[in-house]
């Protein structure tokens, strides 16, 4: 991983998701955003009221696009495996992909759009390295459930589980630079991500990675 610029170990704000309070800190005032897979569009909503954004989103189930647009959020329905390739080159300024990575059928494919779609991509995931679920593993021998894995393994939507680890290599195999990345503890306080990424694959529950195209 290159470039990882350290963040501060302090508590994010409470009342907030912690990856949605980071994220917002790291978006510029009145940036061009996409949210892929925005579901009910909190994070739209975080980042038009905290920066001023221009926000454009795309959520695959037709309730969670109704429920936005009823709040007066642009959001259409879309399939980020799919329907990503349609757009332009460079039309954002971030396009934002928040817990929902896992979720995508070619997560290679998904990353190399939403790095060619913005000028920067910004990235959360739950971190399948967690050391309860390494445990649950290791332990009971069936697939974890925790608060951010909620779903039995014939229910869960989400095809391809990752490491903080494995994501890192991911972002090399696709020549991107890491110019942010912290991970979460159970507590929601942040974790700085180092470069042998060894304590935070460990204790992080779920992590954020701001990238840029090498």
């Amino acid at each position: 991983m290159t470039d990882a610029a350290i963040i501060a170990n302090v508590p994010a704000t409470a009342s907030l998701r912690v990856d949605h309070d980071l994220i917002a800190e790291m978006v510029d005032p009145g940036a061009r955003v996409l949210d892929v897979g925005c579901g009910d569009g909190e994070l739209l909503k975080l980042l038009a009221d905290r920066k001023g954004v221009d926000g454009r989103g795309v959520e695959i189930e037709r309730n969670k696009v109704n429920a936005c647009v009823a709040h007066g959020l642009s959001v259409i329905q879309g399939d980020a495996d799919s329907d990503l390739a349609n757009y332009p080159d460079q039309a954002f300024d971030y396009a934002i992909l928040s817990l929902t990575i896992q979720a995508t059928r070619h997560p290679k494919t998904v990353l190399e759009n939403l790095l060619r779609i913005g000028r920067r991509a910004i990235v959360s995931f739950p971190n399948f390295g967690h050391w309860q679920i390494r445990t649950a593993l290791l332990f009971g021998g069936r697939m974890p459930m925790t608060p951010n894995l909620p779903d039995s393994w014939h229910l869960s939507p989400n095809a391809h589980l990752c490491t903080i680890r494995d994501f890192a290599d991911l972002c090399d195999l696709v020549n991107a630079d890491v110019e942010q990345a912290v991970a979460f503890n159970m507590s929601g306080r942040r974790l700085p991500i180092k470069w042998s990424l060894s304590t935070q694959n460990l204790l992080g529950e779920k992590a954020v990675f701001l990238l840029k195209t090498r």
